[in-house]
């Protein structure tokens, strides 16, 4: 099912009765979600990201624009006319229901041409049951269960009545490391299986790029790029994006262009063909983008190196970083030679990313 997003705009009135302003959730959002595809929405805290998904779902009206399901204007509809399943951060379940009573709920309330008759119901339950691999935990209840088991059943009861549009509100939060990696991935399994176009709302960027088709990141109400993962990841469009995905975060300096030659400090560290002069610039460079080499024009002092087995991090410090820290990501056969106080670099071109130093804009070269 495709979702159509026409100029979605959400405003809340102020709580502040002396100033009166009002608060802009969401600004203009126009988007086309494919037809059973995954997209993340991705963003930190108040960037709106939770009111687009209760927007879609119909829990939230919006101020302005319009809402699509395929051809059918759904802006209007109320939740349980829009054929959502919705997933919340808590899993909201019903703790004096057993898991079979939970999954089955939705379908219990069905009725008119939709009503189903008891058999077909629990067959349909065990089949989303099973999709999601607890058809063995049917009879327990909800405080019998693992954070991870409980999350499983929410996303059974979401599925069950098998829903034109599947929209999940950040439902790994409450998992620890090991569950999120495994849950995140059972997400992406079902996904596929079922081939219903989800929603998936989330502040974690590695959460987002590990099983999204397409990311859309936001930030205060406003999109700021939508595309594949490792597309925005390789070319953000601007330093906010650049900066919010990658872990470790990209490394960013200040710098200057003259002559098509880009200075960090007083150090002429790349050409930047085409890119006019300017005295303020801001320079992101990924810290897979450091080539470890004696005659390297970008030197740092080392303030500490971080093995992790195959590469080692190095740890430094440049008076022009942004950064507290400059981390650079090195193949473990290529580290500094023990008890060397600093270290110099080339950088790799294709790493290296360019802003304006007011809008903070992307320059290409």
């Amino acid at each position: 099912m495709k979702v159509v997003l026409q100029n979605l705009t959400k405003i809340f009135p102020s709580r502040n009765k002396k100033s009166k302003e009002e608060v802009v959730a969401v600004n203009d959002f126009d988007f086309e979600i494919p037809d059973g595809k995954l997209v993340g929405l991705l963003g930190p805290s108040g960037c709106g990201k939770s009111t687009t998904l209760y927007m879609i779902s119909g829990l939230q009206k919006p101020t302005s624009g319009r809402i699509f399901f395929g051809e059918d204007d759904v802006t209007d509809l109320p939740p349980e006319k829009r054929g959502i399943g919705l997933v919340f951060q808590n899993y909201a379940l019903y703790p004096h229901m057993t898991v079979k009573q939970n999954i089955l709920f939705p379908l219990q309330n069905l009725k008119g041409a939709d009503k189903m008759t008891k058999e077909d119901m629990i067959k349909q339950a065990y089949e989303a049951a099973k999709l999601v691999q607890i058809d063995n935990l049917m009879d327990r209840k909800p405080n019998e269960l693992s954070g991870g088991q409980q999350q499983r059943v929410a996303i059974a009861r979401a599925l069950v009545k098998m829903p034109r549009v599947l929209l999940l509100d950040e439902p790994l939060s409450n998992l620890d490391a090991r569950l999120r990696l495994q849950t995140r991935e059972e997400i992406r399994r079902i996904q596929r299986e079922t081939k219903i176009t989800t929603v998936f709302v989330t502040h974690d960027q590695e959460e987002a790029m590990s099983i999204s088709d397409v990311i859309v990141v936001m930030k205060l109400g406003v999109v700021q790029q939508i595309g594949a993962p490792q597309d925005v990841y390789d070319s953000p469009e601007n330093l906010f994006v650049a900066k919010f995905l990658g872990t470790p975060p990209i490394n960013v300096f200040t710098g200057r262009v003259e002559a098509e030659k880009l200075y960090i400090g007083d150090a002429a560290v790349l050409d930047v063909p085409g890119v006019k002069d300017s005295e303020k610039v801001f320079v992101g460079v990924r810290p897979e983008g450091f080539i470890i080499n004696e005659n390297g024009p970008l030197e740092c002092r080392i303030f500490g190196v971080d093995v992790m087995g195959r590469d080692v991090s190095v740890v430094s410090t440049h008076e022009a970083s942004l950064n507290p820290t400059v981390r650079s990501i090195i193949d473990a056969d290529n580290r500094p030679a023990p008890g060397a106080e600093t270290v110099r670099f080339l950088l790799k071109p294709h790493k290296v990313f360019l802003f304006d130093g007011e809008t903070e804009k992307r320059i290409y070269f």
